[in-house]
């Protein structure tokens, strides 16, 4: 597996590592419990870290020296692709080669990608791909002051369809979006949904997380997780507790919004206005800024809340709304890409169209209100994401991996 830009081994909410670090992590630990051996190379970012990390059951992550051996902004690691991968090639020649050949190159994420198809045609080798996120469709769904994904990440993913064995996609939309946005042809279309972890997140009692965290039983809790970018929104959460608060000066001394995440990619000065923001509304005692979470945490942290809000502009699924739902929390989620497969509008959480605060300070009213309706979504959130396990996962992607060893059909 290549993951380039960011480590399976980082903790997700972290600089760039988020639902791919999970995805790639989880994806590889099921395959080797299956007796499967999986390389996972990515960029070495510290000269402190072995060139080998042994991640359990066959597993291990490789730092491939590519740049300097530091953080290199997203933007420039464009430049790093070609070093990458004839790095990857020298490793295989020097370790691999003899000792465990490679079946196949699976890639994810368009950098790794780009890599990838020099490695497959170097060793002569299968290759399959999967984007995450598509720079097209990222473009259509944006703010109007978001950043624009560059032509060079644009022309990369077109290549990329062009000459990968099989795609793999989240869900069957995503799946026509390649077909649409990138010419994809449907023989090299195959859907991989993202699991959940359920030994970590699963139905939770609320009394016990809200005292760890010294929170009051009649606090009305609306939970937010993910990096503090725009694509993620987390200001419209924001914006919607300030209605909810003008509206509903009955729920000024109970309503709290909880911001878990860091600051991530190009357009990380967007954090640094969030304070701004909060202060401008007055709701400096309301809202509780913190950093990223271990994930055993997290789980604490759904347990605790009400309800989780996920106003993303873009999500090819949302493992943060499935996280959720695994605790038995009802989600609002903005109408859009996969997390209209990862919530079931009006049975495990609502979903809204667009980002006016006054829709969302709706949506998180009636929740918020109704404590029984909230219940009964958490209850069949809890089975629908049960269904999404990391087994299942793997299993799919060896499906994908025999149709892409097979050949044309």
């Amino acid at each position: 597996m290549l993951s380039l830009h960011t480590s399976p081994l980082d903790p997700p909410g972290v600089g760039d590592a988020g639902g791919l670090n999970v995805y790639v992590y989880e994806l590889a630990r099921r395959l080797g419990s299956r007796g499967v051996q999986v390389d996972i190379f990515t960029r070495r970012r510290t000269p402190d870290v072995p060139e080998v990390v042994p991640a359990g059951g066959g597993v291990r992550v490789v730092q491939i020296p590519a740049g300097p051996a530091e953080a290199v902004a997203k933007e420039r690691l464009p430049e790093l692709v070609d070093e990458f991968a004839a790095n990857v090639l020298a490793w295989h020649a020097t370790h691999a080669a003899g000792e465990q050949e490679w079946d196949l190159i699976h890639s994810h994420y368009w950098l790794s990608g780009i890599a990838g198809i020099t490695v497959a045609e170097g060793l002569q080798l299968p290759l399959v791909h999967t984007m995450h996120t598509m720079a097209r469709v990222k473009n259509a769904n944006r703010a109007g002051d978001h950043l624009v994904e560059p032509d060079v990440r644009e022309d990369g993913e077109t290549r990329i369809v062009e000459q990968a064995d099989v795609l793999t996609a989240n869900t069957a939309d995503e799946a026509q979006e390649l077909v649409r946005h990138y010419g994809a042809v449907q023989e090299q279309l195959t859907v991989v949904p993202p699991g959940v972890d359920l030994e970590t997140f699963h139905p939770c009692a609320q009394l016990q997380s809200r005292r760890q965290y010294g929170l009051a039983m009649s606090d009305k809790i609306i939970l937010f997780v993910g990096r503090l970018q725009p694509l993620k929104a987390p200001d419209v959460l924001i914006d919607a507790v300030a209605e909810l608060v003008r509206r509903r000066p009955d729920l000024d001394d109970q309503l709290k919004l909880i911001i878990i995440g860091s600051p991530s990619g190009p357009e990380s000065t967007y954090a640094d206005a969030l304070p701004d923001t909060i202060r401008d509304h007055g709701l400096e005692d309301r809202i509780i800024v913190r950093p990223h979470s271990p994930r055993p945490e997290l789980f604490r942290w759904y347990c605790a809340a009400n309800v989780v809000g996920v106003p993303s502009y873009n999500e090819s699924f949302g493992l943060v709304a499935l996280e959720a739902q695994a605790c038995g929390r009802p989600v609002v989620a903005t109408d859009v890409g996969g997390l209209r497969y990862a919530v079931h509008d009006g049975e495990t959480g609502l979903l809204v169209a667009g980002h006016d605060p006054v829709l969302w300070a709706d949506a998180l009213e009636k929740l918020l209100d109704e404590p029984e309706l909230a219940r009964e979504f958490g209850r069949n959130g809890a089975l629908h994401a049960a269904r999404f396990s990391w087994d299942n996962t793997a299993a799919a992607a060896l499906d994908a991996y025999a149709r892409a060893l097979a050949g044309p059909s």
